[in-house]
């Protein structure tokens, strides 16, 4: 075979492995696993909970899951709440937890998903939101939205 048949045939399968890889959607684990992290960071209070299909976009994570919260003491609450819930309720452990001493942003390893908890000043810095921007966004359904006490409201 001819190498411009041999290019051609290769740019034609590359084109159609990046095709699936845009369209691949996160597995039905990871989906799960993602949902009880953002109900964990929700049960701690967490501010503007929101998930994020990276699948085929990087090659560490399927999700992330992102969060914040009002100071470093919340941000650290937070974290280790989520770190504490997906132990208990599902035995995932994870696989490193990166920033809790400082609390401005903590990262945590999940495998498929990776979560962060930011304080809200490091989190519009960073603007991962922005940085996925064309990442599809996995709805957080109400019924995992904090319900009102109404003692803040």
């Amino acid at each position: 075979m001819p190498v411009k048949k041999k290019r051609a045939k290769l740019e034609s399968s590359l084109a159609e492995a990046s095709k699936v890889r845009s369209t691949a959607a996160a597995s039905p684990a990871a989906r799960a696993l993602a949902l009880a992290v953002a109900g964990a960071g929700l049960d701690k209070k967490a501010l503007g909970v929101e998930i994020l299909d990276v699948t085929g976009k990087v090659d560490y994570a399927e999700l992330l899951v992102l969060m914040s919260g009002r100071s470093d003491r919340h941000v650290h609450s937070i974290a280790k709440g989520v770190e504490e819930d997906v132990k208990k309720k599902l035995g995932v452990m994870p696989l490193s937890v990166e920033g809790l001493t400082t609390s401005s942003w903590v990262l945590i390893d999940l495998n498929d998903v990776v979560v962060h908890v930011f304080q809200e000043n490091a989190r519009s810095f960073y603007d991962l939101e922005g940085l996925w921007i064309d990442a599809r966004r996995v709805p957080v359904p109400e019924r995992l939205e904090p319900r009102s006490t109404g003692a803040l409201d």
